[in-house]
């Protein structure tokens, strides 16, 4: 059975639960909502498993706090023997309209603390990143006061639409490959 690891970024702690920048935890959760899934608590994560057509995929949530999730990737990683290619990362994205989502298979951390730290602990931009639109249309907004608040309620109702549609995508990337998920979906 072949591997993946998907990564949902973001903060453990009640006070950052309904917060943007919790948007990789809410697609894995979701995910496993859909999937009757229960996570265990393991080393550095949350992880479970979703078996989809033949494919052994690990869900992990970091605990290592959104700046410092790279120690937890790395390490899932190498314990469940994931190659690079069959990693996908997702995160909060604040260029990005609220609920557009691209598919990207390397880049620039962009500003990220989260996919900085990934980077330095994997040594390479080379990685599958899955960035969720949070938008921020006001650019003199302090950004780290930003994603650490709650969602709208107009925001939250609109999740409900999307969070499907997040899950199409990253079936697509797992059943498809990248390159047909973006053309498909960026």
């Amino acid at each position: 059975m072949r591997g993946y690891l998907v990564v949902g970024l973001g903060n453990i702690g009640n006070q950052y639960f309904d917060t943007r920048h919790n948007i990789g935890f809410y697609i894995v959760d979701y995910i496993a909502q859909k999937q009757n899934l229960s996570f265990e608590s393991k080393r550095l994560g949350y992880t479970t498993i979703w078996n989809l057509k033949g494919k052994k995929i690990h869900l992990l949530k970091p605990t290592t706090y959104m700046n410092l999730s790279g120690r937890s990737v790395n390490y899932w990683k190498k314990k469940v023997k994931i190659p690079l290619e069959n990693l996908l990362v997702i995160t909060d994205e604040l260029q990005l309209e609220f609920g557009q989502m691209r598919l990207r298979v390397k880049g620039s951390s962009g500003g990220h603390n989260g996919l900085q730290n990934i980077e330095d602990y994997l040594g390479t931009r080379n990685y599958n990143r899955l960035r969720f639109g949070i938008g921020n249309k006001n650019p003199i907004r302090n950004k780290s006061q930003y994603v650490l608040e709650n969602w709208t309620e107009k925001e939250q109702t609109q999740l409900d639409e999307l969070l499907p549609k997040s899950i199409e995508l990253i079936r697509s990337f797992i059943l498809e490959g990248p390159i047909k998920t973006m053309n498909q979906f960026n």
